[in-house]
């Protein structure tokens, strides 16, 4: 199902919106890796899994989108998997530990909301730190809505350099952290040159 949508969502985005990614070749490609980018609509999402495909992203989303068993199967068709944003605990951990273990993408929009302004949270240090994998810092700019994406607005992805996450304490935990927004935020403003 993710592939297949993949190309229909590819084909409409080239039609209605122009996309460029930059850096594609920052993406490690010999292990698995978190992705983590700024969040400020739905079309970032699609955005994102089209920029890398034929590799499929898993994406963490919020539980509350699973309760209704059509939408959970759809969301799980596409290789998302829910996460209790309020409580988190292990078994919030465990899924993406997993998968990033056996060598998959893993996405996470860090800050947890749609909101390019809002903190970024330490979860995707957390989950890097216990796989043992990279984190990929990228930015995204384009349309946030399908309205955007019909008015032909341009997307575009800037793909940072992988860090290596390898971290003991609460202390270092969170200079990661710190390091890992600042590198999004320098990604975002990289974009903003590009746009003009």
């Amino acid at each position: 199902m993710y592939s297949f949508l993949g190309k229909i969502a590819a084909f409409i985005l080239k039609v209605f919106s122009k996309i460029t990614v930059k850096n594609l070749d920052n993406l490690p490609k010999d292990t698995g890796f978190i992705i983590a980018c700024n969040h400020i609509g739905w079309v970032d999402i699609v955005g994102l899994g089209v920029a890398l495909l034929p590799r499929q992203i898993h994406f963490m989303a919020k539980k509350e989108l699973f309760k209704r068993k059509p939408v959970a199967k759809f969301l799980t068709s596409l290789n998302a998997f829910p996460v209790d944003r309020k409580n988190p605990g292990t078994s919030s951990i465990k899924t993406p530990v997993k998968l990033l273990k056996e060598g998959n993408i893993v996405g996470i929009f860090p800050s947890g909301t749609r909101n390019d302004h809002a903190p970024i949270k330490r979860g995707a240090v957390t989950i890097a730190n216990l796989a043992k994998v990279p984190i990929v810092p990228c930015a995204y700019s384009g349309p946030t809505n399908i309205k955007d994406v019909l008015k032909r607005k341009k997307i575009n992805i800037i793909i940072g350099e992988p860090m290596t996450i390898s971290v003991k304490g609460k202390e270092e935990l969170l200079q990661k952290t710190d390091e890992l927004s600042k590198q999004i935020h320098k990604l975002e403003t990289e974009i903003i040159s590009i746009k003009k």
